[in-house]
């Protein structure tokens, strides 16, 4: 498999050669953010052709084909158009919480971002408590929404913002449920770590009925955080306009757009890492031949692609099922899902002590 961390470790011996360590470490932070914000914008770019290309095919039309070849630029042209739109100002808001609030939306998804494992020593942000910053840092989103839906001063966003928050904060208790089942399952928070606990076979495999549960309670409860469909209650646009971010206008509404596609992107590549290897590729135990090709395939590529394709299927819930009422949304996931993760992570605490796992 090929590693990652040669090529990090070389950039940083040219550079020491040339100037201070110190200079280096400066040099290589603004290459990493430069690095992140190019990869963030071009996977949210994506990410809208990539949905817009499914709900087509959903619903048997085409979708984008004008601008570029299949309307793969397209979304790059949504984005030129977007960046040019007038920031409108309002009366009556509070303007310091009104502009801070996309700014918010959009430090939780890069900081969460920056955890993804994208190849083997490709990690970023690398220590032992590396899927508790995660679960930290990915919890900010709901202020930024919060605080967008009050300083509007609008009854809308104000309505938006509380079923949101009452939505992602409910929501968060099954994902972190279903976080540290898999969390006893590997017996680390270090992100790499887990990816290499893979390296036989994938959790969702060796992991047995626990995992599976696991697995699909984060899918329905990732699909919620993300306030996609069928929990796309706090963006209703037949009741609320458009809801928390109604008000919003320009690079400020952008952010807001950018961010809920990159939110689809990490709860894909989360579960990648948990679930799936994250980078690790597949492995048959004793098919020595077949894993030696799997091998070959470059880690970034069994990330990408893994994210990618469990995006499709949060996606293909949004194009498939109705909205959910907020009473249905709540009871969803205090009377089943999170009761279902409690006694999913006993099941799985009991499979790693008397070792039932593979």
């Amino acid at each position: 498999m090929q590693d990652f961390s040669i090529v990090t470790q070389w950039i940083h011996g040219t550079l020491t050669n040339y100037v201070p360590e110190w200079l280096a470490i400066v040099f290589e932070c603004l290459g990493i953010g430069i690095a992140l914000l190019l990869a963030y914008a071009l996977l949210a770019l994506f990410y809208i052709w990539y949905e817009r290309k499914i709900c087509a095919a959903f619903q048997c039309r085409l979708g984008p084909n004008r601008v570029g070849p299949f309307g793969l630029l397209q979304s790059f042209a949504d984005m030129f158009k977007i960046l040019i739109k007038e920031l409108i100002e309002l009366k009556n808001i509070d303007k310091f919480l009104f502009a801070l609030a996309p700014y918010l939306v959009i430090l939780a998804s890069m900081l969460a971002f920056a955890v993804l494992p994208w190849g083997n020593g490709m990690q970023i942000i690398n220590f032992n408590v590396g899927i508790f910053f995660l679960v930290a840092v990915s919890s900010i989103g709901v202020l930024g929404i919060l605080l967008a839906g009050w300083s509007s001063n609008n009854k809308f966003t104000l309505i938006g913002a509380l079923r949101s928050g009452a939505q992602m904060v409910s929501y968060e208790i099954s994902i972190g449920l279903t976080i540290i089942t898999m969390v006893a399952l590997a017996g680390t928070m270090n992100v790499a770590e887990i990816c290499q606990e893979q390296e036989r076979l994938w959790f969702i495999f060796s992991g047995h009925i626990p995992a599976i549960i696991a697995f699909v309670i984060y899918l329905i409860a990732g699909t919620a955080e993300t306030n996609r469909g069928p929990f796309d209650l706090p963006e209703a646009e037949s009741e609320l306009t458009a809801g928390y971010h109604t008000e919003y206008s320009g690079i400020h509404f952008g952010f807001f757009y950018l961010a809920e596609y990159l939110n689809l992107f990490i709860v894909g590549g989360v579960a990648s890492l948990l679930f799936l290897g994250g980078w690790m590729p597949f492995h048959i135990p004793g098919w020595e031949g077949f894993n030696a090709i799997m091998d070959w395939i470059p880690g970034i590529v069994w990330f990408l692609g893994k994210a990618i394709f469990l995006s499709f299927i949060i996606i293909w819930f949004k194009w498939t099922f109705p909205r959910l009422r907020i009473d249905q949304m709540l009871t969803l996931e205090w009377k089943y899902l999170m009761p279902i993760s409690l006694v999913n992570l006993v099941l799985m605490v009991l499979t790693v002590t008397f070792g039932w796992y593979l």
